[in-house]
C-alpha cells in the first residue's frame, strides 16, 4: 500500500484493534434465539429475553417506593403522638423497619437491573458479532471498520444504560414522584398547586434540554466512530506510515478528528450539566414558596404542624427522584442514539448462514468430466466500475491452472467470485458442474481452499493457525500438510515448534513463512480446488522451487489455480489463462502463449530476462 492510498483508502482491514485472546479458538455455536427474525436482529429483541430480571428489578423498586412513601405518614403520626403524650416506641420501630426495607429493596433492584444490563450487552454483542462475521462483504466493506468496532464495544455499553438503568430509574423514580404528588394533594391541594407551579416551568425546560441532548449525543457517537475508524486505518498500516515518515501528518489528521469528537462531546456535556441545575432551581423556588405559604397557614391554624411536616418531607423526597427522572431521560436519550447505531449494524445484509461445522464432503467423482471450476460469460464490477467483462474459462479437475496478466486485470476478483464472497452481475460460475449460486455456502467454502495475497495469520500458536479451517484433523494429516507446504524445517527451528505463539497478523514469522503457513492451512481442508493468490510473492528462489515441486504433487490430486506475477512460478502450468482489462485474452501452455500472445510474451520476457541479468 502506498502512502497516498493510505491517506484516502477506506479499505477493510483485519479486526480488532482491541487485544485478542492469546489463542485462536473456534467458538461454539450460539444457541438459536426463539424470537422472530425481526426481533433477533435488534437490541430490543435481546432486551425482551431478559424482561424477567428487568420486571423483577422494577418490582423491587416499586416496593421500595411504597416503603419510602409511607415514611412521612409515620413521621406525622409520631409527631402527633409526641404532642398527645402517647407511646412512640411502635412508631420508631416501624420507621426503622421501613428504612431497612427501603435499603434492602434498593440493593436488590440495583443487582437485578445490573445483571439484566450485562446480559443484554452480552447478547447484543454476540448477536452483532455474528451478523458482522456473516455480513455480505460488499455491504460490510462500505462501513468504516473502526466505526464497526466502536458500535460493537462502546455503543453496546451505552445500550445497557439506556435499556436497564435509565428505564428502571424512570419507572421507579417516576412512581415516587407520582405517589408523592398524590399524597401531597391528599394533605393539602393548595400547597401542591404552589409547588407544582414552580416545578412545571423547570420541567418544561428540562424536557427541551433532554431532546437537544439526544441529537447532540448521536452526533458525538458518529464523531467518536469516525476517530476510531481512522485510528484503525493507521494502525493497520503502521509500518507504511513509519516508512513514509508520515507520523506527523497522521497525528494531525487524528487530532482533527479528536477535536471534532471533543467539540460534540462538550456540547453533550453542557446540555447534560444543565439538566440538574434547571431542576434544582425549580425545586429551590418551590421549597421557598411552600415554606412561606405553609408556615403562614400553620400560624392561622388552617394547616396542622404534623401535616405541614409530612408535606415538606414529601417535597424533600421528590427532590432526588425528580432530578433522577430527568437525568435518566438524558441518559436514555444518549442511549437511544447508541441503539440507533447498533440497530443499523444489525441490519447489514447477510450471506447465507453456513453451518457452524462444515459437513464432511465426499470427493468429486473422478469419472465426472465437469471442470473443477468454470466461468461462463461472467460480468462483475464495484460501484459501477466494470472489473470482469464476459469472462469465460475452465479449470480441469486435476492439474495447475495459472491466471496471469497486468495488475487490475480482474484475477483476484475472479477468485472472490469462486469463494462466493461476491455474486456475479451476469453469467455463471460453476463448481464441479454446478452453479455455485445454488449450492449451500458451507459446501462452496468447504470445497474451495483460498490462500490470500496478504497471507493473514491470527494471534495464537502455529498449530492453531494451521488447523483453523479444519480443527478436527489428525496429527498425521497436519504433518502431511506442513510437509507439502515446505514448513517442516521452519517449524523445526522454532523454540516451541508447532506450539510457538504468534503475535497479531502473524508477527514472529517472515512474509514467506506466513505464506507457507496459509498454504498448509488450505491443504488441511482437503479441498477440490485450491486458490493461490500470489502465494509465492514473498518466497526466495530456493523456497519457490521447493514449493513448485509441492504444487505439482498437490495438483495431482485436486485442482490448483494460481495467480502469479512471477511467470517462473507457473511456466510449467498445465493451463495458463491470460487476462487483460477484465477479459480473457488467451489460454494455453507457456510455449504456446510465448509464440502467439504478445502480452504474455512481453510479461514473460521482461521477467525471465531480468532474472537472467540478476543471475
Amino acid at each position: 500500500m502506498t502512502t497516498a492510498e493510505l491517506s484516502t483508502a477506506e479499505l477493510p482491514v483485519p479486526e480488532p484493534s482491541t487485544p485478542e485472546p492469546s489463542t485462536v479458538e473456534l467458538s461454539p455455536p450460539v444457541p438459536a434465539l426463539t424470537r422472530p427474525a425481526r426481533e433477533r436482529g435488534t437490541v430490543r429483541g435481546a432486551a425482551r429475553r431478559h424482561r424477567g430480571l428487568l420486571f423483577g428489578g422494577v418490582g423491587l423498586g416499586i416496593a421500595g417506593v411504597v416503603s419510602a412513601l409511607v415514611q412521612p405518614f409515620v413521621v406525622s403520626d409520631l409527631i402527633e403522638a409526641v404532642g398527645l403524650g402517647d407511646p412512640v416506641a411502635g412508631f420508631v420501630v416501624l420507621l426503622a423497619a421501613l428504612f431497612v426495607a427501603d435499603a434492602v429493596l434498593s440493593a436488590g433492584q440495583g443487582y437485578l437491573i445490573g445483571r439484566a444490563g450485562e446480559n443484554i450487552v452480552r447478547d447484543a454483542r454476540v448477536l452483532l458479532s455474528g451478523r458482522v462475521l456473516r455480513a455480505d462483504l460488499a455491504s460490510l466493506h462500505a462501513q468504516r471498520q473502526g466505526d464497526v468496532q466502536t458500535r460493537l464495544v462502546s455503543d453496546t455499553s451505552l445500550v445497557k444504560i439506556a435499556l436497564t438503568q435509565s428505564l428502571a430509574q424512570l419507572v421507579v423514580n417516576g412512581l415516587t414522584v407520582v405517589g408523592g404528588v398524590v399524597l401531597m394533594a391528599w394533605i393539602d391541594v393548595w400547597l401542591l398547586l404552589v409547588a407544582v407551579g414552580c416545578l412545571g416551568a423547570a420541567s418544561l425546560g428540562s424536557v427541551s434540554l433532554a431532546r437537544g441532548l439526544r441529537r447532540h449525543a448521536l452526533v458525538n457517537r458518529e464523531d467518536t466512530g469516525a476517530f476510531g475508524a481512522d485510528l484503525q486505518r493507521v494502525l493497520s498500516a503502521l509500518t507504511t506510515v513509519k516508512a513514509a515518515g508520515a507520523e506527523g501528518r497522521e497525528q494531525t489528521r487524528l487530532a482533527r478528528l479528536a477535536d471534532r469528537a471533543r467539540a460534540s462531546g462538550v456540547r453533550v456535556s453542557a446540555l447534560d450539566a444543565m439538566l440538574t441545575p434547571a431542576m434544582n432551581v425549580g425545586l429551590q423556588v418551590s421549597l421557598a414558596a411552600v415554606m412561606g405559604v405553609g408556615m403562614a397557614r400553620v400560624a392561622t391554624g388552617s394547616l396542622s404542624a404534623a401535616d405541614f411536616t409530612a408535606f415538606v418531607m414529601y417535597l424533600f423526597y421528590l427532590v432526588s427522584p425528580l432530578v433522577l427522572v430527568f437525568l435518566s431521560i438524558g441518559a436514555y436519550q444518549q442511549g437511544r442514539a447508541a441503539i440507533q447505531r447498533v440497530d443499523e449494524l444489525a441490519s447489514l445484509p447477510q450471506e447465507e448462514t453456513p453451518e457452524s461445522r462444515r459437513p464432511a464432503l465426499a470427493p468429486a467423482s473422478a469419472g465426472d468430466d465437469a471442470p473443477a471450476v468454470e466461468f461462463r460469460g461472467v460480468r462483475f464490477g464495484y460501484g459501477g466500475r466494470a472489473v470482469l467483462d464476459g469472462v469465460s474459462f475452465t479449470v480441469p479437475r486435476r492439474g495447475l491452472t495459472a491466471l496471469v496478466g497486468p495488475s487490475g486485470a480482474g484475477k483476484t476478483t475472479a477468485f472472490q467470485l469462486i469463494e462466493r464472497f461476491y455474486r456475479p452481475e451476469d453469467g455463471t460460475v460453476l463448481l464441479a458442474g454446478r452453479d455455485i449460486a445454488g449450492l449451500p455456502l458451507a459446501e462452496v467454502r468447504g470445497r474451495v481452499g483460498y490462500v490470500q495475497q496478504d497471507t493473514p495469520a491470527l494471534r495464537g500458536t502455529l498449530r492453531e493457525n494451521i488447523r483453523y479451517a479444519a480443527p478436527d484433523t489428525t496429527e498425521e494429516e497436519l504433518r502431511e500438510a506442513i510437509d507439502l507446504a515446505g514448513l517442516t524445517e521452519v517449524i523445526a527451528e522454532l523454540p516451541d515448534g508447532l506450539d510457538t505463539h504468534l503475535g497479531d497478523q502473524g508477527v514472529g514469522l517472515s512474509g514467506g513463512q506466513r505464506q507457507r503457513l496459509c498454504i498448509a492451512r488450505a491443504l488441511l481442508q482437503r479441498p477440490d480446488v485450491i486458490l493461490l493468490d500470489e502465494a509465492t510473492s514473498q518466497l526466495d528462489s530456493d523456497t519457490e522451487t521447493a514449493l513448485r515441486a509441492s504444487l505439482r504433487r498437490i495438483a495431482g490430486r485436486c485442482a490448483v489455480v494460481a495467480i502469479a506475477h512471477r511467470i517462473s512460478t507457473v511456466a510449467d502450468a498445465d493451463r495458463i489463462v491470460v487476462m487483460e482489462e477484465g477479459r480473457v485474452r488467451a489460454t494455453g501452455r507457456h510455449a504456446d502463449l510465448m509464440a502467439r500472445d504478445a502480452l504474455y510474451r512481453r510479461l514473460a520476457s521482461a521477467q525471465l530476462d531480468g532474472a537472467r541479468a540478476a543471475a
